[in-house]
């Protein structure tokens, strides 16, 4: 697993428009990646309406958020489509960008799932803090609160 102080590893990855989108995209800005075990299951739902309904407050931060699962392009569509998505939604389909943070698997009945966990990115593309087996619920105003004091610093 990342831990604060490593590089981020770089990707080039499409979102749910099919556009590329890549870690050099950010230079200079946070940025919130979070990684989210499938699209359209209830916590993941809440995840991502969490971060549409506070795009305003990361914007004006200066902090960019993307979600990531191993789910593909047309799922991430639907997925925005379905419940007016504001955030990019990066497909990860041969889960490199997954392994290349060393993000954890779990098993639930019967099935293997990537574990809810989330890297806050300085603007020079180094891990500042990694948040494992989140809970959706309020996770987006601890990042907001958490990225604060680490500008502070």
């Amino acid at each position: 697993m990342l831990k604060a102080g490593d590089p981020f590893p770089n990707f080039s990855l499409p979102n749910q428009d099919g556009k590329t989108v890549k870690l050099g995209d950010f230079a200079g800005k946070w940025l919130v990646v979070y990684f989210y075990p499938k699209d359209d299951t209830p916590g993941c739902t809440i995840q991502g309406k969490s971060f549409t309904a506070t795009k305003a407050d990361f914007d004006e931060a200066g902090i960019d958020v993307v979600g990531v699962s191993q789910d593909d392009v047309d799922s991430h569509k639907s997925f925005c489509n379905k419940f007016g998505f504001t955030i990019d939604l990066i497909a990860d389909t041969d889960a490199e960008l997954l392994k290349a943070c060393g993000v954890g698997q779990s098993e639930y009945k019967g099935t293997m799932y990537w574990d809810r966990t989330s890297f806050v990115v300085d603007p020079d593309g180094v891990v500042r803090k990694v948040y494992e087996k989140v809970n959706p619920q309020g996770h987006e105003t601890v990042l907001l609160e958490d990225i604060e004091q680490l500008k502070g610093e």
